[in-house]
C-alpha cells in the first residue's frame, strides 16, 4: 500500500481584484505518495503552477490544508516554511535562478552550506559526487553564463537535491531547453525517481509527461482528470505516448 508523504484538502487560493474575487485554485484535494512521479498538466491559466506553490510552502493557500508530516503548511510562519524547504523540500524551475556569480561546484554547495546539517566536508563531496552524476564535472568551476543551458539546468537539479529532499518540485523544468538538453534533463528525473525521490512536476510538453507515472489534470483550478501508469520504460514510450494523448484529447487539451 502507498504511503502519503504530501496531502491537500480543500484547498483554495483567490485574490480580490477591482472588488471582485478571483479564484484560482477551488477545493482541491491531492495525495501525493511516497516514491511517485506525479505530474500536473492543464491550459495556460488553469492554475498549475499556482497548485505547485501551494503545495510546496512557495505560495500560501487561501483556503484548506496542506499537511506534510502531519504539519499544516498553510498554518506555518514563514520561518518554519523556509527551514522546511531547505531541509525536506528540493525545487526546480524552468528559469534555473543560479547565483550569476558562483561557479556551478559553489551553486549547488551553498545549499547544503544553508542545510547546516553536513559539515563543510560532507557538502563538498555531495557535490563533487552530484556534478558527476549530472555529467557536468568537466564545467563545476564554470560561472553560469559560461556553459549551456542544459548545463545550468543540471546544475539546478543538483542543487534541489543536494540536501536529499523528501520530495522534489518541478515548475516546467524543461521549458527553456532544446530538444536533446530536454531528453537529458528528463532521464535524470527519471533516474531518481527509480531511486525513490518523490517528484512532484508542472509541464506543458507531453514527452515530459510520459514520464509520470500519475498524470492529474487541471481546469479552471480544479482537478478534473486523473490517470495512473506503470513506472516509465523506454521500450514503452510509444505506445505510452498513444494512451497518454487519448486521455488529454478526450479532455479537450
Amino acid at each position: 500500500m502507498k504511503k502519503s508523504i504530501l496531502s491537500a484538502k480543500g484547498v483554495s487560493k483567490s485574490f480580490a481584484h477591482n472588488g471582485d474575487q478571483i479564484h484560482i485554485l477551488s477545493h482541491i484535494d491531492f495525495e501525493l505518495y511516497e516514491g511517485d512521479f506525479t505530474v500536473i498538466m492543464g491550459a495556460s491559466g488553469s492554475g498549475k503552477s499556482t497548485l505547485l506553490y501551494a503545495l510546496s510552502g512557495m505560495d500560501r493557500a487561501t483556503a484548506g490544508q496542506v499537511m506534510y508530516q502531519e504539519r499544516d503548511l498553510v498554518n506555518m510562519d514563514e520561518k518554519e516554511l523556509s527551514s522546511l524547504r531547505c531541509t525536506d523540500f528540493g525545487f526546480i524551475f524552468q528559469q534555473m535562478h543560479l547565483v550569476s556569480n558562483l561557479t556551478l561546484f559553489e551553486n549547488v554547495a551553498v545549499s547544503g552550506y544553508l542545510n547546516k546539517q553536513s559539515t563543510a566536508g560532507e557538502v563538498k563531496k555531495k557535490t563533487a559526487s552530484l556534478l558527476e552524476k549530472m555529467g557536468i564535472t568537466h564545467v563545476k568551476n564554470h560561472l553560469p553564463s559560461q556553459v549551456s543551458g542544459g548545463e545550468q539546468q543540471r546544475c539546478a537539479i543538483a542543487r534541489a537535491v543536494v540536501n536529499t529532499p523528501k520530495v522534489l518540485f518541478a515548475d516546467e523544468p524543461t521549458g527553456a531547453l532544446n530538444r536533446q538538453n530536454t531528453m537529458e534533463v528528463l532521464d535524470l528525473l527519471t533516474r531518481l525517481n527509480e531511486k525513490g525521490q518523490s517528484i512532484l512536476m508542472v509541464t506543458h510538453d507531453l514527452k515530459a509527461a510520459l514520464r509520470a507515472d500519475r498524470l492529474l489534470y487541471l481546469e479552471d483550478g480544479a482537478i478534473i482528470g486523473e490517470l495512473e501508469l506503470p513506472q516509465y520504460s523506454y521500450e514503452d514510450e510509444k505506445s505510452r505516448e498513444v494512451q497518454v494523448s487519448a486521455w488529454l484529447a478526450s479532455l479537450e487539451w
